[in-house]
């Protein structure tokens, strides 16, 4: 398996590459940055042949079979178009478009072409959520409320690296995404309610930088979901599941009880990482001929649910 990592040297390209490093016959033949001498020394450090300043050249090359889109949001519609109608496989890092319309195109075109399209939800793979997810469809538990907290401090456009960026991250579109299609994953459908609160839009940035959102599943669950980037203090996203039998913290790829006691997720998955799940997910998907586990038409509903969510704000 051939593959393209687009946006190689921003924080998640950097991290899809070590992923891509684990696993058994997959090479990274091309990688795109929009920066000629950045993306060529990337390229040379991590002995990567081909490297490009657009998708466009990257796309060209026959040795490539797949891309990873970890590019801007807000290109991420336009290029997995692009990749599909070239007849690349494409994984988008989430989410895979800040709106539904562009969301709905992405879906129309997989459809058409019948390239592997999937959305990089990397929630449903993280040892954590997928020991939930378990018990679940087990019968072993069922979920109550999903208390989540998602707290940033980006005042400034800065990345996950504390780098500038050259556009603007979303709360919603974005951070909102991984939670919305966790919730409706563990429940098992769309939210059937759904609403949200947000604070004033930063006089700079233009977006809002406090947010609070609400859902309802059909099988009764509920979920409240806090975002900030006014957040001074630890960052990152902290999840609390309260279920019929047992509460649980579930922070990244850890499982903690509802005492802090930690639970062994080792027999879980093949990795403890994330990223590399998915990775493996894509891959798998493309050599079996089947969809994956976050097949863009699959994750459209989460779309669907930020898009009533943002039409709540009005």
């Amino acid at each position: 398996m051939r593959i393209c990592v687009a946006g190689a040297y921003g924080a998640f390209g950097q991290k899809h590459l070590d992923a891509l490093a684990n696993i058994d016959g997959v090479e990274v033949t091309s990688v795109m940055g929009p920066t000629k001498a950045k993306i060529e020394a990337l390229a040379a450090a991590r002995g990567i042949g081909h490297a490009a300043t657009t998708l466009e050249a990257c796309l060209a090359q026959s040795n490539v079979d797949a891309v990873i889109l970890s590019t801007p949001t807000g290109l991420h519609a336009e290029q997995a178009v692009a990749c599909m109608r070239a007849g690349k496989h494409v994984l988008i890092e989430i989410p895979m478009a800040d709106n539904l319309a562009d969301s709905q195109e992405i879906v129309r075109v997989q459809k058409e072409t019948g390239r592997v399209a999937m959305a990089g939800q990397v929630r449903r793979f993280n040892p954590s959520h997928q020991w939930i997810y378990n018990k679940i469809e087990a019968g072993e538990l069922k979920l109550q409320q999903l208390d989540v907290q998602t707290y940033f401090f980006r005042r400034t456009n800065t990345n996950a690296k504390g780098e500038p960026r050259s556009w603007t991250d979303h709360l919603l579109w974005h951070h909102a995404c991984h939670t919305v299609d966790l919730f409706q994953y563990q429940t098992g459908g769309p939210a059937v309610q759904a609403y949200g609160l947000q604070g004033p839009a930063h006089p700079e940035l233009g977006i809002s930088m406090d947010m609070s959102i609400g859902l309802k599943a059909a099988n009764g669950a509920i979920c409240t979901l806090s975002l900030s980037f006014n957040n001074d203090g630890p960052l990152g996203t902290y999840f609390r599941y309260i279920c019929d039998k047992g509460t649980y913290l579930a922070r990244y790829d850890d499982l903690f009880d509802g005492y802090d006691k930690q639970i062994d997720l080792s027999g879980v998955a093949v990795s403890s990482n994330g990223i590399e799940l998915i990775d493996r997910e894509f891959i798998a998907a493309i050599k079996e001929g089947r969809a994956p586990n976050g097949d863009v038409a699959d994750v459209l509903s989460a779309m669907e649910t930020l898009d009533r969510i943002e039409q709540s704000f009005s």
